[in-house]
């Protein structure tokens, strides 16, 4: 819970009583269980040494220049876009575009003390897995801190709109496409109705193309994938010819 306010502290209210928020003022909140300073000696907020030969493969910042940081991977282990309502609402915008990394991969370089959480599922600023990240100060996305994995969003990232940035965080599919706010026909990105390798596969127009069932892996979703696009493809071909030859007659 935030600390309680002084009498001295009333000309800090806003209009609707609430109190302006403040850089990890909420970080032993209730749902946290934690000592207050903990989070600073945990990835990914622990700052790494020099000595540590933290290998440097791309730097970050926020809008305003307070929180910086580095990454240690030349790729994230995955890049999706998130249509999700959570994710349009929270960061204003069609979709969330997620690259995830360990929690090890990065390295807050500056400004680590100036970041804030927001926890979406209870709807509070605690520090309460899983739970967004920002800059305390500007207000820019800076990362979703999952329990085990980070999801960074790219466009922070020094060099993204370059080749070299938009190859190596290229997104692989989308997930919640059924919530999206914009159409992607044709580009070639597989596109799931709930979450990846959990939901069925659907087509550019949302229908499902492959259905889920439990227990089944990637493979298996890619085989069935592939067999009903071919299928389809030989449905189409057959129609094509049966045209032509009306067509002749």
């Amino acid at each position: 819970m935030p600390p309680k306010k002084k009498e001295s502290d009333k000309s800090d209210d806003k209009p609707n009583g609430s109190v302006h928020p403040e850089a990890h003022q909420y970080q032993a909140g209730d749902s946290t269980h934690r000592d207050i300073d903990a989070w600073k000696h945990r990835e990914p907020y622990r700052v790494h040494e020099n000595d540590e030969n933290f290998d440097v493969k791309w730097k970050g910042s926020c809008h305003c220049g307070k929180v910086k940081y580095q990454l240690s991977r030349e790729k994230p282990l995955a890049s999706k876009y998130c249509h999700c309502t959570t994710c349009q609402r929270l960061h204003g915008s069609p979709f969330q575009h997620a690259a995830i990394f360990h929690k090890s991969d990065i390295n807050f370089t500056h400004g680590h003390h100036d970041l804030g959480w927001y926890d979406p599922t209870n709807k509070d600023v605690s520090h309460h897995l899983p739970c967004k990240v920002s800059c305390a100060y500007c207000r820019a996305p800076i990362m979703d801190e999952g329990r085990n994995m980070i999801l960074l969003f790219p466009p922070l990232i020094e060099g993204i709109n370059s080749k070299k940035g938009r190859e190596a965080f290229r997104a692989t599919c989308h997930m919640f496409y059924p919530q999206r706010v914009v159409d992607f026909e044709g580009d070639g990105r597989v596109k799931w109705e709930k979450l990846d390798n959990q939901s069925n596969i659907l087509d550019d127009e949302g229908n499902v193309l492959v259905k889920y069932e439990e227990g089944m892996s990637a493979d298996d979703m890619d085989k069935k994938k592939r067999k009903k696009l071919e299928m389809d493809e030989d449905d189409r071909v057959k129609k094509l010819k049966g045209s032509n030859k009306e067509a002749k007659v």
